[in-house]
């Protein structure tokens, strides 16, 4: 099972580059080993030439215990997001576009399509800017996670959270291309939103999800 997730680290990485998430060494991942470990990507490597020996295991307070290379630099962000919710158990951070734009504006991405609802629970947040790689950005973007899969980083970029690596990068994809859609409709015209009846049966769904994610833990 370590294994598979490393190996999953790394195909996940490497699909944000091809997805267009980020460039050269930006971004950073991390995913739960069990209870008291977790796996990161390192600081400043590329995803092209990464292998298996350049990952980094902590603990959840950071202590590396195992890998020689510095863990990322937003180690933080992952080990605070981790150890404060129980039912997620990936994450990914990333710096896509149009998600991104939103991130400098300081506006939330509204939800404005059914399965945004239905996999990250509504609209995604904004963290209130903090310094990269502080533990007050750990903190500030943690406490949004509670009901949603992603939130975006004041100035920065964007976080998403999943059961698994793949569900987090899935909720990354999905954030950007809503980004996408809803910057498109803005120069069209005036886009309209789902009825409440709409946000009312679908949102609960992501957060069954979540709920069954952490009974399984």
């Amino acid at each position: 099972m370590e294994q598979q997730i490393k190996n999953s680290v790394l195909s996940t990485a490497r699909e944000m580059i091809a997805g267009g998430l980020v460039e050269g060494t930006a971004g950073n991942l991390s995913a739960r080993l069990d209870a008291e470990r977790v796996i990161l990507t390192p600081a400043s490597l590329s995803y092209k030439t990464m292998d298996c020996s350049d990952l980094v295991i902590t603990d959840l307070k950071g202590k590396v215990l195992e890998g020689t290379r510095q863990p990322t630099t937003e180690m933080a962000l992952h080990l605070t997001c981790l150890a404060n919710h129980a039912d997620i158990a990936a994450v990914v951070h990333c710096h896509p576009v149009y998600a991104s734009m939103f991130a400098v504006n300081r506006e939330p991405i509204p939800s404005l399509i059914e399965e945004f609802d239905i996999h990250v629970g509504g609209d995604v947040p904004v963290a209130d800017y903090q310094e990269t790689g502080s533990q007050a950005l750990a903190t500030e973007v943690s406490r949004h996670l509670d009901e949603r899969g992603a939130v975006l980083m004041a100035n920065h970029g964007l976080l998403c959270v999943g059961k698994d690596l793949e569900d987090a990068l899935s909720v990354a994809l999905l954030v950007e291309r809503t980004a996408k859609i809803v910057w498109g409709a803005r120069l069209i015209g005036k886009p309209l939103a789902l009825p409440e009846s709409t946000h009312a049966k679908f949102s609960p769904l992501y957060k069954r999800s979540r709920r069954a994610a952490r009974d399984d833990t």
